[in-house]
């Protein structure tokens, strides 16, 4: 007998297929129903345990580890509330299509639907956010009911990392013992070697494939970008393990289209920047508004291949519908993934691979010669007047004290004084090469959008895009920073760092280093975006929701070296002379402190303290500048 009891056998089995199906990690929370499993994961010498005390941590963890790495990272946790606290990051999962697998153990039939404690119903707890879900059958030590569950566990990693890839729900009941302790005749001892011990390898060996277009399907497709003179290649949010750089520059060197790439498209950034035409500032210049101009000044695509999801600029989205162009978008799934309903075409493949065929086969490649290079320039301008680097620009732009009015002013006299997207710049122009980025929603993300360009260091770049919380990101960050040797920098809002303030707790159970950089602005500045702000009451207390916590304790408990710069308004007096000079002093301090971060041992926190309001009237104005300094009277918002 190799096992104590059945529930030992029956989780034995069930981890080691886990690892024969290629995991090497699963994200464990205490508990006692999940015991069985908790030790056999424990136990088992191929895998990495790493021990998560709040579940709901413990699943952003895991959801940032397998975005990162591309493969699952399986959950174990018990039953109850516990189970119910993976829901926001099994939401984020599906949408973002990030593999995960939930183990969620649970009371045997007979004890569930009964009146006691923590006996909640968990059967398709996660609804239809779930890619496959099963209640297993009670363990049980015989040939065809562990083959079952070995086969079972193949099938839910292969669906988790499947074509359309995203979260699984494996719902595990255990009797009593939980613990390893001897229980006489549970086990036969003439089990078959295959149902108890598995095979060698896989129980079921699962070969992966890709959707892609026939030839004729192809060749048309081919055909339509090849006559096109004027074309965009539009990358969003890259799904897990990305897009493939490489064959997107090919297909952009046959088409002579630029490739315009989301932040968290994974082609933002690297080495092929270098001969690629990224463009990566369009956030800061266009507008659907520009689409509807006769300007001669500006040309509309003929046709659009879109990859990944939504991009995260509105601005982009809305141009692009606005411009009436064929869409292709692109979705291994075949699910419709194009937030503006402007798609005129789905086309079920792979994007790396479709990619790749297509630069082989379409003809010319030419396009308009005036085309891409109205790209660059437009991209170089936005990238001059977010630097201060006026020399060279030649425009007038309208700007007053709340936004735009009729005075024109020159252009180097905008007062572009320190704002949040500055912190973005100098904390990307800090990373070291190769670095992990990961993002919060809310602000920073877009900042990181409008405000840091190409570059051809090796940055990946990561956010929770899929349902956009600012819950979970501390976690996410830390899981990505678990699959990688790479340095990781997170860049967090105020909000969200209180959100998952205990997912800090990882950095030293997980042995999980990381550079922290949040943009402070004590409360939800992202409403200033919004017409609420115009409102008061209730915009204060129910929108911006000023806290006035102090960080710095927060990073003592998790023994995190912590620094302070206030880059408010009201603090920058003494850093130069003019708002431009004080904005590049505050912006050399941020690069510093992440620099020195990085240089240092240890997980740092750098508190950025701004000026919500003020962030954004800086926004305005360097967009109003942007807009003029490309399209003169076309642009707009």
């Amino acid at each position: 007998m190799t096992a104590p009891n059945r529930n030992v056998l029956w989780a034995n089995a069930l981890v080691d297929e886990l690892v024969a199906a290629g995991v090497d990690a699963v994200v464990a929370s205490p508990g006692s129903r999940s015991t069985p499993l908790t030790v056999a994961a424990a136990s088992h010498e191929e895998l990495t345990v790493f021990s998560q005390l709040d579940e709901r941590s413990a699943a952003y963890f895991a959801l940032g580890r397998a975005r990162r790495t591309g493969r699952v990272t399986p959950l174990i946790c018990t039953s109850g509330t516990a189970a119910a606290n993976y829901h926001p990051a099994v939401m984020e999962a599906s949408e973002a299509r990030v593999p995960l697998l939930a183990l969620t153990a649970d009371r045997p039939p007979e004890l569930r639907d009964s009146g006691a404690n923590q006996t909640a119903d968990q059967e398709k707890l996660y609804g239809d956010a779930v890619r496959f879900y099963k209640d297993l059958p009670e363990p049980a030590a015989n040939d065809r009911a562990l083959r079952s569950l070995r086969t079972t566990v193949a099938r839910a990693v292969a669906t988790a990392e499947g074509a359309d890839q995203g979260p699984v729900h494996l719902n595990v009941p255990f009797k009593k013992p939980l613990e390893p302790t001897p229980v006489p005749g549970d086990v036969p001892d003439d089990l078959p070697a295959a149902a108890e011990l598995g095979r060698d390898g896989p129980y079921v060996d699962v070969t992966a494939g890709a959707p892609e277009p026939g030839d004729d399907e192809l060749r048309a497709l081919a055909g339509e970008l090849g006559d096109a003179d004027r074309g965009l290649i539009v990358a969003g949010p890259a799904d897990p393990p990305g897009i493939d750089p490489e064959s997107v520059t090919a297909l952009a060197h046959a088409t002579g289209f630029p490739v315009l790439a989301d932040p968290l498209s994974g082609l933002r950034y690297g080495g092929h920047t270098r001969v690629a035409p990224v463009i990566g500032r369009y956030d800061a210049y266009l507008s659907a508004d520009l689409a509807d101009e006769e300007e001669e000044s500006w040309t509309d695509p003929d046709v659009v291949l879109r990859l990944g999801a939504s991009p995260t600029s509105k601005r982009l989205r809305k141009y692009l519908a606005a411009t009436g162009a064929d869409q292709y978008q692109v979705d291994p799934a075949g699910r419709w993934r194009e937030a503006e309903f402007a798609a005129t075409d789905l086309v079920v493949a792979e994007p790396s691979r479709l990619c790749a065929r297509l630069s082989r086969l379409v003809g010319g490649g030419s396009g308009d010669a005036d085309w891409r290079a109205q790209w660059e320039e437009a991209d170089r301008v936005a990238e001059a007047v977010h630097a201060r680097e006026w020399d060279g620009i030649d425009a007038e732009v309208a700007v007053g004290d709340e936004g735009t009015t009729d005075d024109e002013t020159a252009i180097e006299d905008v007062d572009a004084g320190f704002h949040e997207g500055d912190a973005l710049r100098a904390v990307a122009e800090a990373l070291p090469d190769p670095a992990t980025l990961f993002v919060s929603n809310s602000m920073p993300v877009r900042d990181l959008d409008r405000f840091v360009g190409p570059t051809t260091a090796s940055v990946t770049a990561l956010g929770n895009r899929g349902v956009s919380g600012i819950d979970g990101i501390v976690s996410s960050a830390l899981g990505a920073r678990a699959g990688t040797t790479d340095d990781l920098t997170l860049v967090l809002g105020d909000l969200a760092l209180y959100h998952d303030s205990n997912g800090l707790l990882a950095v030293e159970r997980c042995d999980a280093d990381a550079t922290v950089v949040t943009v402070n602005n004590d409360g939800g500045g992202i409403f200033h975006k919004l017409p609420i702000e115009s409102f008061e009451p209730p915009f204060t207390e129910s929108f911006r929701t000023p806290h006035g916590l102090d960080f710095e304790p927060l990073a003592a408990l998790h023994g995190l070296e912590y620094e302070r710069i206030d880059a408010r308004p009201d603090a920058l007096a003494d850093r130069g002379e003019s708002p431009a000079e004080r904005a590049d002093a505050v912006a050399e301090e941020v690069a510093a402190a992440v620099s020195r971060s990085h240089e240092e041992p240890g997980s740092h926190l750098i508190d950025v303290e701004t000026d919500a309001e003020a962030s954004h009237r800086t926004r305005e104005r360097l967009a109003a500048a942007v807009d003029d300094a490309v399209h003169g009277d076309a642009g707009g918002e």
